[in-house]
């Protein structure tokens, strides 16, 4: 948990909410104290699917009616999951009303060197598409 930062507050575990007739358990709830609103944390051993996603957005819309306080901002879902395919990610995730995201974990961290290696790519990208977008703004 130390690695979310120190925002995050533990609400439960495995907590358990009822649609219709069936019992469901989101893995893990925490509130973010800046951010003002629940977060919705799903574990999954395997890769993400269309139909996790629609778990996520589920439990989102249930959280907003059911577990919100009137004064929060509407729950955020993160699915993490041990693979994210990019193409399906974009497309199940995009356009939905919630803010739900995946992200694949790591049980070790890759090496050093690697990561810096990650970092400077990430560095230089970053920079291009602030050029990019600097030259693509129309002149007063």
């Amino acid at each position: 948990m130390l690695e979310l930062g120190s925002d995050f507050t533990f609400v439960g575990r495995q907590r358990r909410l009822r649609i219709d007739q069936t019992w469901y358990r989101v893995d893990l709830l925490l509130f973010h104290r800046r951010l003002r609103c629940l977060v919705i944390i799903d574990l999954k051993l395997s890769g993400l699917t269309h139909a996790d996603v629609g778990q996520m957005h589920m439990y989102c819309n249930y959280a907003k009616e059911n577990w919100t306080l009137p004064d929060e901002n509407p729950p955020v879902g993160l699915i993490l999951c041990a693979d994210k395919g990019h193409a399906l990610a974009r497309y199940a995730l995009d356009g939905l009303p919630n803010k739900v995201m995946a992200a694949n974990y790591q049980t070790v961290l890759p090496d050093a060197e690697i990561l810096q290696q990650e970092l400077g790519k990430t560095r230089l990208l970053l920079e291009a598409r602030g050029k990019s977008e600097k030259s693509t703004k129309p002149r007063a």
